[in-house]
């Protein structure tokens, strides 16, 4: 009834991956990313310092650095520590009490912790979807493409694929950034989306789809916000173009995070020039004039 011990297996290299029925193609202003379900409770199915683990953590980690990178939404789905017989309802009839009996493992694994900007959905189904406001957060920020990677692959990753579908975002399973109960279990997650619901694609090739060149990024003030708006203690539409942006909850540690990742697209920005021009029109003076060629 509850999750069987997991072992290692190959994952799939390009050579592996099931032919796709869309062409579709990750566009940075269009795409998130989810990192579904990293919690330790998930992950110790395989034991301690499973090598295949530790490969799927390095390519979710390198999805993720080049998200923050380029302002690209990063979500998390995470199972709560306690949970009713209500709200867990049927699961406890497929897979038992689950965190309930676990509850110190309810964290998401240290190499992969949320930062600032990053959003953690609660858990209750397969699905990302149901029961939060994923779809309605993609709708605000204009999201319409959802990079999924994470476990297990052939449950709730493929239920959330099919479920994006459904709802009009384009899903691409990232085959080398999931992990599931067996290399035959992964590989069917990957067939029925690459032919029914979604693309699939590896962790270099997301990476390479995600690396405009510094003429082709395109600064205004919708992209900036849209990279602040977590950081803000209020709706950063409303907020001035002259209007110190330290008014509204913008600390040190979330600047230098955003100078950080700034100089990674190649901005020869820092900490001290951001807090000297606090505002939005400063900002985007910074960043449309000062980069490294």
């Amino acid at each position: 009834m509850s999750i069987p011990k997991l072992q290692d297996y190959a994952l799939p290299d390009e050579a592996d991956l099931p032919i796709n029925k869309v062409s579709w193609t990750l566009d940075p202003q269009r795409a998130a990313l989810l990192i579904h379900d990293m919690q330790t409770y998930f992950l110790n199915f395989w034991g301690e310092d499973s090598p295949m683990i530790q490969q799927v953590i390095h390519h979710i980690a390198k999805l993720r650095e080049r998200c923050h990178a380029l302002g690209i939404p990063v979500f998390y789905t995470a199972q709560p520590e306690q949970q009713s017989d209500a709200d867990r309802a049927l699961l406890n009839d497929m897979w038992g009490p689950g965190l309930n009996h676990h509850p110190a493992e309810r964290d998401i694994v240290a190499a992969l912790a949320p930062e600032p900007q990053d959003t953690v959905l609660v858990k209750w189904r397969y699905s990302a979807f149901q029961r939060s406001d994923l779809e309605n957060q993609l709708r605000e920020q204009k999201r319409s493409q959802l990079l999924i990677c994470g476990v297990y692959a052939h449950i709730g990753c493929l239920t959330t694929a099919t479920d994006a579908f459904m709802r009009d975002i384009q899903a691409f399973m990232v085959s080398d950034a999931l992990a599931d109960f067996s290399r035959d279990e992964h590989m069917m997650a990957l067939r029925y989306t690459a032919g029914r619901s979604g693309r699939v694609l590896s962790t270099a090739s997301a990476l390479t789809e995600l690396t405009p060149t510094l003429n082709e990024q395109r600064w205004d003030r919708e992209r900036l916000i849209t990279l602040l708006q977590p950081d803000i203690d209020d709706d950063i539409r409303h907020i001035g173009e002259d209007e110190d942006l330290l008014d509204y909850g913008l600390d040190s540690l979330r600047i230098m995070s955003f100078a950080s990742q700034r100089r990674i697209e190649g901005h020869d920005i820092d900490f001290i020039a951001l807090v000297k021009k606090p505002t939005l029109r400063g900002w985007l003076d910074l960043l449309t004039v000062k980069q490294v060629g």
